[in-house]
């Protein structure tokens, strides 16, 4: 009986793996760096049109940096040698010529997390799918990084309740980062980098003072600006505080913060009085359950450094955002 009873839970255990079930729990950890694009295509190829229309796409500029970084970082592998270690990285673009037109993106199918887009078929169609194809697949890969920077920031969080005390609201923001100061409406946090800071800020307005019409970016760089010389002072205090940079026009985008409307802006702010300047982060979140805007906002200063990584952390720190009730 206890024969039996071993030969069936073996069939069960068989079954639930041949059929999927919980399969990926058993895939090793995907590994890479924060927006490192794994290609995998023909030499030839990518060095060609199909290359090209790649680097178009997913080397693109990023948004709000003062110079040009791309959207991800690219590693071209010949498909002969995607094989053993490879197959763990985390985002992977695989581009093959085939018969057939193919756009399809795959998940968790070598390693986890992980997302792998496939493209396929002569030249032209390849070219076309990754033009048509290129917002759902960046949104995706973007996503994927935003979500494993967030798991590992998640496993050494700053434990203190500024945020939660002062504001009503709560961010994972790795211990890494000290506060900075404490006011009835505003709270700072920083992190020291290479040549520089990282830093994160949080504040209330009331509801409905920013407008959603022709005149909301301005509304947006008069506040942001207030708040610089209320709470973001230079060496001179009197002269010196942070300001959105005047020959930089932010980017602005709608969003959803903690399942709430959210205002995205993205820019460059500068010291005013000083030689001092780098990328931000805003989101305005609609608070309407205590009739308010929460702001919060992330911005960096580290001279001839790469800023992307960093302002890509903030995002996600800035991102784990919750109200509370």
């Amino acid at each position: 009986m206890k024969k039996l009873y071993i030969l069936l839970l073996a069939l069960v255990v068989l079954s639930s793996c041949e059929n999927g079930e919980n399969a990926d729990q058993y895939l090793p950890e995907s590994f890479g760096k924060v927006n490192l694009l794994t290609v995998v295509i023909d030499l030839e190829q990518w060095k060609g049109k199909v290359g090209d229309s790649i680097r178009s796409i997913y080397g693109a500029p990023t948004d709000g940096l003062p110079m040009e970084e791309p959207l991800f970082s690219l590693k071209q592998i010949n498909p002969d040698v995607f094989d053993g270690l490879l197959l763990k990285c985390r985002s992977i673009l695989i581009v093959k010529s085939s018969d057939k037109k193919q756009f399809k993106i795959r998940e968790n199918l070598y390693a986890k997390p992980q997302k792998i887009v496939f493209i396929g078929g002569n030249e032209d169609e390849i070219i076309s799918q990754l033009t048509e194809n290129a917002r759902e697949s960046i949104l995706t890969l973007k996503l994927n990084e935003l979500r494993t920077k967030q798991n590992f920031i998640s496993e050494s969080l700053n434990n203190d309740k500024e945020l939660e005390e002062t504001l009503g609201i709560t961010l994972n923001i790795p211990s890494i980062y000290k506060t900075v100061k404490v006011e009835d409406n505003f709270v700072w946090y920083e992190r020291e980098v290479s040549n520089g800071t990282m830093n994160i800020i949080a504040y209330t307005l009331p509801f409905g003072s920013i407008p959603k019409n022709d005149s909301t970016i301005d509304a947006i760089i008069k506040m942001r600006d207030s708040i610089g010389k209320l709470y973001v002072p230079g060496r001179d205090p009197r002269t010196m505080h942070m300001i959105t940079e005047k020959a930089y026009a932010p980017y602005l985008y709608d969003a959803i913060i903690d399942n709430k409307p959210a205002l995205e802006t993205k820019g460059m702010w500068e010291m005013k009085g000083f030689h001092m300047a780098g990328p931000f982060i805003n989101y305005i979140v609609e608070d309407k359950q205590h009739n308010r805007l929460v702001v919060i906002e992330g911005f960096t200063f580290a001279p001839s450094e790469d800023k992307r990584d960093f302002m890509f952390e903030i995002e996600a720190i800035l991102k784990t955002l919750d109200i509370k009730e």
